[in-house]
This record gives structure tokens, sequence and C-alpha cells, in this order.
């Protein structure tokens, strides 16, 4: 077992050992530890939630060809075992010294002169999504650069100068001080991932677990069934940030790449549970446009750069954005063990508020969505605000038409139930019938009764049944019969709303 977390900032290798330190511990914050440091005040805090990006860093990791991959995180979402084994560059690296001068990097240089600052606060987390942006891209589109800034709350600049300077910066391939370093860092990282031997940090009052290898983790979750599990801890971490919860015992899977992978044959698609859901935006644009368009709105590129498949859906959330979408794709889970494994249908495996079937000594191995599902899928977001939101109602729906009367229909509600929540009744009715705008209205009806949504700080419960009624509607509009009269006109693959009157 190793016993300390190894990391590399400032272009040295950082060792902490938690049983030495009073004040650190394993579910320390890389945010609140950078601002326990003297020289690492740059990072903010704003939510201590992931919803503002002031508290953005990079984190960079060994990737192919001997290149360092680069990604834009929220530090208030990170504890420090997380880090384990990648560099962690902060704003205070991006500018060097040369002839007894400080030279800015060119995303610094250019917020400068495109006037990206005022007030300032925001301003370090900003410039780092811009460095991971300049690491990724170059010359990027405006709708690429506005992603990149989706995780970052301005109040004062109004973000055009800053998709300006973005726009200048992100001319030169990614070329830095940090491309002449990459071998060097590659090469104080190696000794730390070649231990692949697993993480294991006792305090006093704290038991942390992180296993490299897809076998190790599997035995302790045996050993240690009431640990907590994370992979992204997007969810995980603000039951300590903002709910003030003391973790025991986590099993951290972040770390284990054989769940980090991606499949596919002519009749599945397998996602590993630890694939980011950035990663996994990626492998769905062709296959799954539905998917893929609600996870181009799914929180902000940092959540996406940590959050996983695994993570999202164990969470079981009532208002997750991808289950109502994974149910009619008719996804399925594979549930693993030492000693035996099994595959159900997501359906399924949602059994209840934050419940699900999964046992004691399983884990979510995979995710397994079939490429040549019938129908047309459609799924729409409906929130107070496009970009890092919560849904007030998310649906999903999947249309299969034979002779323009609806052969099978699944209907699926995030934000309408204490879980996500197919509306039979509904789907009943449509089965068989004509796909009309008479049928439709009728079935609008039936799902209006068939849910008892909860009023809360998003919406009134009445509010929610309108929408759920007029996105079936505009599943209807978007989805023409197979013989439309030549007035009729189609639509796309989903969408997100504003809260507005649809």
């Amino acid at each position: 077992m190793q016993k300390t977390v190894r990391f590399v900032l400032d272009d040295r290798v950082v060792e902490i050992d938690f049983a030495k330190s009073p004040v650190l511990k394993p579910t320390m914050t890389v945010l609140n530890y950078l601002r326990s440091l003297p020289d690492h005040k740059g990072v903010k805090e704003g939510c201590a939630e992931g919803d503002c990006g002031a508290c953005t860093i990079v984190i960079a990791e060994a990737g192919e060809n001997s290149r360092l991959t680069y990604r834009a995180l929220d530090s208030c979402l990170l504890f420090l075992p997380m880090i384990h084994g990648k560099q962690l560059i902060t704003v205070e690296n991006l500018a060097v010294d040369h002839q007894r001068q400080k030279v800015l990097h060119p995303v610094q240089q250019m917020m400068v002169e495109t006037n990206g600052s005022q007030c300032g606060y925001c301003t370090p987390g900003v410039v780092m999504s811009l460095f991971s942006l300049y690491k990724n891209h170059h010359e990027p589109s405006r709708e690429v650069i506005e992603d990149a800034l989706t995780g970052n709350l301005c109040r004062c600049t109004g973000y055009q100068p800053i998709i300006e300077a973005a726009q200048k910066a992100c001319t030169h391939h990614g070329e830095d001080h940090f491309s002449s370093r990459e071998k060097e860092i590659i090469g104080l990282l190696k000794p730390i991932n070649d231990n692949q031997e697993t993480l294991e940090i006792i305090t006093e009052k704290q038991k942390y677990l992180k296993p490299f290898i897809l076998k190790e983790a599997l035995r302790l979750r045996k050993d240690h069934p009431m640990a907590v599990i994370i992979n992204g801890s997007t969810d995980v971490a603000l039951r300590q940030t903002k709910g003030k919860e003391h973790l025991a015992e986590i099993l951290d899977l972040s770390g284990v790449e054989e769940m980090k992978t991606f499949t596919e044959d002519k009749e599945n698609c397998v996602f590993g549970a630890g694939i980011s859901l950035e990663m996994m935006k990626k492998f769905t644009k062709e296959s799954f446009p539905a998917l893929y368009e609600i996870l181009k709105v799914f929180g902000s590129l940092q959540i996406r750069n940590t959050g996983t498949i695994g993570g999202n859906i164990g969470s079981a959330s009532p208002i997750g954005d991808l289950l109502p979408v994974l149910f009619v794709y008719k996804a399925r889970i594979k549930l693993q063990s030492v000693t035996s494994e099994r595959i159900i249908n997501i359906e399924d495996f949602i059994k209840g508020y934050r419940k699900t079937d999964i046992r004691e000594d399983e884990l979510i191995a995979e995710v397994i969505i079939p490429k040549n599902i019938a129908g047309r899928v459609r799924s729409y977001k409906v929130s107070k605000r496009k970009d890092l939101d919560i849904s007030t109602v998310c649906g999903a729906f999947r249309v299969e038409l034979q002779e323009d009367k609806v052969k099978e229909i699944m209907i699926a509600f995030g934000g309408m139930a204490d879980t996500t929540k197919r509306a039979m009744k509904t789907e009943t009715f449509l089965t068989g019938k004509p796909w009309n705008r008479e049928n439709v209205k009728a079935a609008m009806e039936i799902l209006g009764d068939e849910f008892t949504p909860i009023s809360d700080a998003r919406s009134e419960a009445e509010f929610r049944k309108v929408v759920a009624r007029n996105l079936l509607m505009k599943c209807f509009l978007c989805t023409p019969p197979l013989h439309p009269s030549p007035a009729r006109r189609g639509g796309d693959g989903g969408g997100v709303h504003k809260n507005q009157k649809l």
C-alpha cells in the first residue's frame, strides 16, 4: 500500500503524508490546499460547489506520444488524493521570468490588451480556462470558446472582451513554456504512476482508499461495503463542502484506467463507468445525437472533465439530465463484483429516490447502449438558464412509427417525481394510434395527470406539468409522420429551453 499523495506543483514533486499533518485531511479539497500555501492565493472560492469557476485549475496528465493532456477542473470539487500522479497548474505558473522581467502567458497578455478583467475576482479562473483552451485548440470557433467559458461566471465584462482574448491568444498551436518542459514533467510523473499499489490513507477520523487496478477496486468494495464510492466526486464533494457531512470512509475509483475505456461493435457502444462526461460527449455525437445534445449543456466543461457516467448513474438523482435519455435509448448497466457480474436494464437499476439495485460488493463497470435501436429519439432540457444549470424538467422521447401509427413509444422525465420515471399511461394511450396532433393533444391531458411533481426553488409543480405536456407536443412537431403533408416540417434531435411559456 502507498501511504502518501504525490503530484507535481511548481515543477517539483510534492509529497503529502496525512499521518504527519494535523491540518491536512484526505478529503481536503485542492482549493483549500492551494489557499493554505503562501504562493498560490490566485485560486479563489466563490461558491464551493462548481458553479462559478473562480477556483479553476488545470491538471496535466501523461498521454499518448509522450505529450501531456490538459484539463480545466473546479478545484473545489477535487479531493487531494484525486490529483495523485498528476501535474497541478495554477495561475501563478503561467507567467515566466525572462531577463529580470515578468513575461505573461499569451492568454494573460490578451486579457490585458482586450480589457478582459475589471474587478479581478474571477479573472484567475477565467485565465485558467483560457489556458486549457489554448493547450487544446488552435483558432477555436466561437462555439468552442463559449463552451470553455460556461463554467466561469463574470459579472463585470459581459464576456465579449474575454472571448476576444481567446480568439487572439489561441493562434500558436498550444506552444508555450510548458511545451518545452513536457518531457521533464512526464519524467517526474512516471515513477509515481508506475506504482500500481493501492493508495491507502488512514487518519484518526478518515479512511481513504484509491486503487489503480479494477481487480483491487472490486476487492476493496467487498471489504469496505460502507465506503462512499466516488469517481469524479462532483456530487459527493458537495456533501462535505455544502452539507458539512463527515465522510468517514471513501473508495476513490478515479485512478482505475480499466474503467475509462470505450469500445463498440455492430450492436453496442460500451462506455466504461469511469469515462468522463466530456469524453462521452465526443463519442456520442454521431451515434446518439439526443444524448449528445444533453451532454452539451451538462454542467460546464470543468464539471464534465471531472464527472463520470458511472457516478452520474450511481447517484440516481431524480433531476439527472442523463437518465431520461438513457432510459429511452434502452441502456443497460454492467455490475461487477469479485465473484460475479450481471447486466440489467437501466430502468431496473434505478429503484427510487437516490436508490439503486447495486449490491454491497458490486461496482458499476460499464454502460451499454444499443446502436440500432428503432425509432427516433428526442431529448429536451428546460432550465432557468441554458448553461451550468440543473434541470427544472428533462424529457426524453423515442417514437417508432409504422405506417404513420405509433408502433412503440417511450417517454421518460426527470424532475417530475422522486426518481426518473416513464409516462406509462401516456405511452399505452398512444401505442397503436395514428401519430397526429389530435392524439398527441389527448395524450397531453393524460400526461398532466400522470405525475405529481413538487414545488421548489426551481419551479412550481403546475409549471412542471405544463412543461411536460408541451414537451410531448414539441416531440411531435420535431418528429413528423413518415408521410407528412407538404406543410409539415420536422425538427432537430434535441434542445434546451430557458423557463418560458412553451
